[in-house]
């Protein structure tokens, strides 16, 4: 028998899923807005009959796709995108190497860490480790922001080739995209490689510090991040110097296992 979904002359034909397409357009939109947007906008920005947008958001509701927000009729997505993409053979298998490392790492630290990936130009938090002072910075897997306001995701970014680098940067806005050619963020590319690391104030939260190293793969370039936000308290002298070691000491044994796995 023949491919169903090859034409006569050898060329792929062309199928419509007309539902399956309005489906993945929600998606897509709540993806790209990174907030909850009610079913009225959605259909206003899809230029769909509410009706419609109204019948998708429902399967969607009810596939655990999307969530409602609290007191509110705005839709968000849900975990459950996120979930499926840790669950991919390369997500599992990053996980799997690296977690036990970075729980080793922040029993003997005390101090919380984060794995951290690049999808679609976005840090993304693969998993963390809470450690065991009694003060520490911890956020929920799947949070992220855009890669270059982002230390981990600059810290990547210095450990890829130039080509790769705009891979990653690909789905980013257009004005993004154009702040990866600008001559500060090329200098601090240059900088974080020559360094081999990242020591910086975060940029999302006050008072902390974070500490990132790269999780290099088999092919050369930066996989993942570890991050160790370290938080400053009155009183509490953190020896950041300390930190670096062990957790570039994690990374290096991480990428070592990434290769042999």
């Amino acid at each position: 028998m023949s491919d169903p979904l090859d034409s006569d002359d050898g060329e792929k034909a062309s199928y419509s899923a007309p539902a399956l397409e309005k489906g993945l357009d929600i998606l897509e939109l709540l993806a790209e807005v990174g907030e909850p947007l009610s079913t009225r906008t959605i259909a206003e920005r899809l230029q769909r009959s509410k009706s419609e947008i109204f019948r998708m958001v429902f399967v969607l509701q009810q596939r655990g796709y999307l969530a409602r927000e609290a007191g509110t009729d705005r839709l968000a997505l849900s975990r459950r995108l996120f979930d499926l993409g840790i669950r991919t053979p390369s997500g599992r298998q990053l996980t799997s190497v690296v977690l036990p490392l970075m729980e080793r790492f922040s029993e003997e630290s005390g101090q919380a860490a984060h794995l951290v990936v690049l999808s679609r130009a976005q840090t993304v938090v693969l998993a963390t480790t809470s450690g065991h002072l009694d003060a520490t910075v911890t956020v929920r897997p799947g949070y992220g922001r855009p890669a270059l306001e982002a230390n981990s995701g600059l810290l990547i970014l210095a450990f890829q080739s130039e080509t790769r680098r705009r891979v990653l940067m690909n789905d980013a806005a257009p004005a993004e995209r154009a702040g990866l050619d600008s001559l500060e963020t090329m200098a601090a590319l240059a900088r974080i490689r020559e360094q081999g690391h990242q020591i910086a104030p975060s940029r999302d939260i006050l008072a902390v510090t974070d500490i990132a190293c790269p999780v290099i793969g088999p092919a050369g370039h930066a996989q993942a991040a570890i991050l160790v936000p370290c938080l400053q308290r009155h009183g509490v002298s953190t020896d950041e110097k300390a930190i670096l070691t062990a957790l570039k000491a994690c990374c290096h044994e991480a990428g070592l296992r990434l290769a042999y796995s």
